[in-house]
């Protein structure tokens, strides 16, 4: 990873080519705003005229007196080519492009994107954009946008940097995170990212003290390599990164041949791409802004960590049951006191209940009951953060509804604040103390589970890079070997023709599945190609003849004639494993529901591979289904070790380059000491030299 150049924020001097005379238009804004924000550097309008705005302005980027470190094209699609161009030619270290008309336009736009890195290669020069609408360094006094938000004054400085695939979202966080308290070191538009990213421009900040942390907005990812180091950096300076990421929808999940594919869409991969760099993902934007302060709080927990409680101290006991519903919601326990810490509150003259909450009533309105029970509650090993709700008094009386709080967080601890009224006053003093705080349960909610979901991040696990070549699905009796070679078991099996089933005696008992084998046939069921419970082997060679001849019918160019023959069990449960090479993070694997029930609820875990055992057995956790086969009610415990361990050696074909998709649906799991078996496999080569052959319908 090229992290960005320095020019690219701290410039010493700018070029802004296109600039306009006319103030009613967008290029005549950051002339106009670098004016406003004091920039003490050297600026040179670029324009078909004699001056701009009063200051002399210069034909081209070639007549002026002296190379600017940076240059702001705001020229149409066409024009902004040209002047790139002629940056790297010039050797200009940044260039920022504001047109459109590339990528986001189909075939031809494409096509100019590959000519504006084809201009930029074998040279120096730097490209933000294009569709950047500007960036700003307020430590810098650069203000260097045509965002017009940034025409109000006395932007608010402090340590968030702001990175934004979206060009008008940086004006909206400035205006929004502003009425929070929020502060901002820089905010840039990314736009296409066709030369620097997201993760190569915040790199280029790690270092700067006035950054103290990161606020992402992102509509996809690219540059993921870029990102993920850069988030180990951030993570290793203790810098939170905090993103906010659209996509949640179904409609976002991509298409792939196997189930794999359909359920692990790219916003499933990119939350666990996120989630083991580090990065805190949130839902809201109000927990975008929020989230900062609480995770400097809140260390990113170690592998293993037993799962996150939180404490509630209130003393209004609906606006804290608003706060218990929203983590509740999201996977996060909030408990009662363990019997230690009760009688540390008895001590203290405090009735700690018996209910989730520790409600205060009117008699936590008194800073010294308040500070007693955060003290109690602060000092309990069973939490791993405590919520302090503060009620009506919070608006009216903010110096004693906050100022426990403010008092008790001076050191550091893992405290957090929700206010039920609309207070600004108890929410300023807040913030100034730097204790996280929060106007409604659902931002609340959505930074505190964001924050608790972060793993530590990790170097990308070293890979041979994909083969050239074709790629190759194997059959299913393929598939089956190669499982084996990885130590997970398969259904014993049989492959033969199909004219052949029943004429010999098979080496294990019936009744037996019968599948049609055939490389190009990923979903035999569509086709009428299984037989299950066949019980004899006049029953064998039937369903053998009419699964061909179903199969025949309907893909007739596959010439389709050999079967797998194959011993049937009674699991305790099924799931489906899956591993694929995704285009833009590199290999996942994804646990799921198994059977039909995995496209109908989804239920499903994915992670970055390959993972260790107890990430698997995480992953195992996370899927609501399979809590059944964990001894529910008395009912027998299927073999989640050996689940489990199946998941990381499945996982492990990430340290191979051969394999760029393997689903097996379903994996059978049988009950505690037995194992898993898999009976059916779904396995796709990546780069495997193999004759032409006809093609299939």
């Amino acid at each position: 990873m090229r992290p960005a150049p320095s020019a690219l924020l701290s410039p010493r001097s700018i070029a802004i080519v296109g600039a306009s005379d006319d103030v009613t238009k967008t290029a005549s804004r950051p002339l106009r705003f670098l004016r406003a924000g004091g920039y003490e550097g050297m600026v040179y309008p670029i324009a078909r005229r004699d001056t701009v705005m009063g200051q002399k302005a210069w034909p081209s980027l070639s007549a002026l007196p002296d190379r600017p470190d940076h240059a702001f094209i705001l020229l149409p699609t066409e024009g902004a080519m040209q002047a790139v161009a002629e940056c790297a030619r010039l050797g200009i270290p940044a260039v920022t492009v504001l047109a459109g008309g590339f990528s986001e336009a189909g075939p031809e736009g494409v096509e100019r994107e590959s000519a504006l890195r084809e201009s930029l290669r074998g040279t120096e020069t730097r490209l933000l954009g294009p569709n950047s609408i500007g960036l700003v360094n307020l430590h810098h006094r650069m203000v260097l946008t045509a965002n017009a938000a940034f025409a109000e004054p006395d932007l608010p400085r402090g340590g968030a940097f702001v990175a934004s695939q979206s060009g008008s979202m940086i004006g909206a966080i400035l205006s929004r995170g502003r009425q929070r308290g929020l502060g901002f070191s820089g905010l840039v538009s990314v736009g296409a990212e066709v030369d620097l990213d997201i993760g190569s421009v915040c790199a280029g900040t790690l270092d700067d003290p006035a950054v103290t942390s990161y606020l992402l907005f992102l509509e996809t990812l690219r540059g993921a390599d870029a990102l993920r180091d850069f988030a180990i950096g951030a993570a290793a300076r203790g810098k939170p990164v905090i993103a906010y990421k659209l996509g949640r929808s179904p409609e976002a999940a991509e298409l792939a041949v196997s189930h794999t594919g359909a359920l692990a869409g790219e916003d499933d991969v990119a939350d666990a791409f996120l989630r083991e760099c580090g990065i805190a993902r949130v839902d809201t934007l109000e927990g975008l802004f929020e989230a900062p302060a609480l995770l400097h709080r809140l260390p990113i927990r170690k592998p293993g960590a037993r799962k996150p409680v939180v404490g509630v101290v209130t003393t209004t006991g609906g606006g804290a049951a608003m706060v218990v519903d929203q983590l509740g919601i999201r996977g996060i326990s909030v408990e009662a006191p363990a019997e230690p810490t009760r009688q540390r509150l008895a001590a203290a003259g405090i009735d700690p209940g018996h209910g989730r909450i520790l409600d205060l009533t009117l008699a936590g309105v008194k800073p010294e009951v308040m500070g007693a029970a955060l003290d109690a509650l602060l000092h309990a090993p069973e939490y791993d953060l405590v919520i302090a709700v503060a009620g009506s008094s919070s608006r009216f009386q903010p110096e004693l509804a906050v100022q426990p709080v403010v008092e008790t967080a001076r050191n550091k601890a893992h405290l957090a604040s929700f206010c039920v009224p609309e207070a600004p006053q108890a929410l300023a003093m807040l913030a100034e103390a730097g204790v996280p705080a929060f106007r409604t349960p659902e931002a609340c909610a959505d930074a505190i589970a964001a924050a608790f979901a972060r793993r530590e991040p990790r170097p990308a696990p070293a890979a041979p890079p994909p083969p050239q070549g074709r790629e190759r699905m194997l059959d299913e009796a393929e598939a089956y070997e190669l499982l084996a070679g990885l130590g997970v078991p398969h259904a014993p099996c049989i492959a033969l023709p199909a004219a052949q089933a029943g004429r010999e005696a098979l080496p294990f008992p019936y009744p037996v599945a019968v599948k049609i084998l055939h490389r190009d046939i990923l979903h035999k069921t569509d086709l009428g190609g299984v037989a299950l419970g066949v019980d004899s082997d006049a029953a064998l060679a039937e369903a053998a003849s009419r699964i061909v001849a179903s199969v025949g019918a309907q893909r007739p160019s596959l010439g389709a004639d050999r079967v797998l023959v194959q011993a049937m069990t009674r699991p305790l449960g099924e799931v489906l494993l899956g591993y694929r090479r995704d285009p833009q993070v590199g290999p996942i694997i994804l646990l799921a529901a198994g059977g039909i029930l995995t496209e109908i609820y989804r239920d499903r875990s994915v992670r970055l591979a390959p993972v260790d055992y107890q990430g698997a057995c995480e992953m195992i956790a996370e899927v609501r289904a399979l809590r059944a086969l964990e001894g529910y009610r008395g009912k027998p415990r299927g073999d989640m070790e050996a689940l489990a361990a199946a998941i990381v050696a499945v996982s492990r074909l990430a340290e191979r380059g051969d394999v760029a998709e393997c689903e097996i649906n379903p994996l059978m799991v049988l009950a505690e000491g037995q194992g898993v078996m898999a009976v059916d496999a779904v396995i796709r080569l990546a780069g495997v030299q193999v004759p032409e052959t006809a093609p299939t319908d």
